[in-house]
């Protein structure tokens, strides 16, 4: 598919109904509210092992304690904002500017710590496998 194509009905005879995207067209930096007080997460699109989601933070940070073990592998890139990651097997925290980018491997132990309050932080994340 060209660079700017946009799938259509006639595309989406290719996918099974598991395949098709959530969505088949958009912006990534559009269409959220930058002062939410809750993170917003929009799934773009899922396939069998597959789900790519757009996340924004407008200054959340996870629950004190609170770490992410999920069962699958996810790579994700920060668009744009800032963000303060944590591993639990790590003694320092990782700060992520826009354009930085990681592969966090099935059930290593993570959590948010701080994300950008000033201007939204939109990841861009791609889960794989579970």
């Amino acid at each position: 598919m060209r660079e700017g194509s946009h799938f259509g009905p006639h595309d989406l005879a290719h996918f099974s109904a598991a395949e098709i995207p959530v969505t088949d067209h958009g912006n990534l930096f559009h269409g959220f509210d930058a002062a939410a007080p809750d993170e917003r997460f929009d799934t773009l699109l899922t396939r069998p092992g597959l789900r790519i989601e757009r996340i924004v933070s407008t200054g959340q940070a996870g629950a004190e304690g609170h770490w992410y073990d999920q069962p699958q592998t996810e790579w994700v890139v920060l668009l744009s904002g800032s963000a303060v990651l944590r591993f639990e097997d790590e003694a320092e925290p990782r700060i992520l500017r826009h354009g930085d980018w990681l592969t966090i491997a099935p059930h290593r132990r993570h959590r948010v710590e701080a994300t950008d309050a000033q201007t939204p932080s939109v990841w861009l994340a791609v889960h794989v496998g579970a």
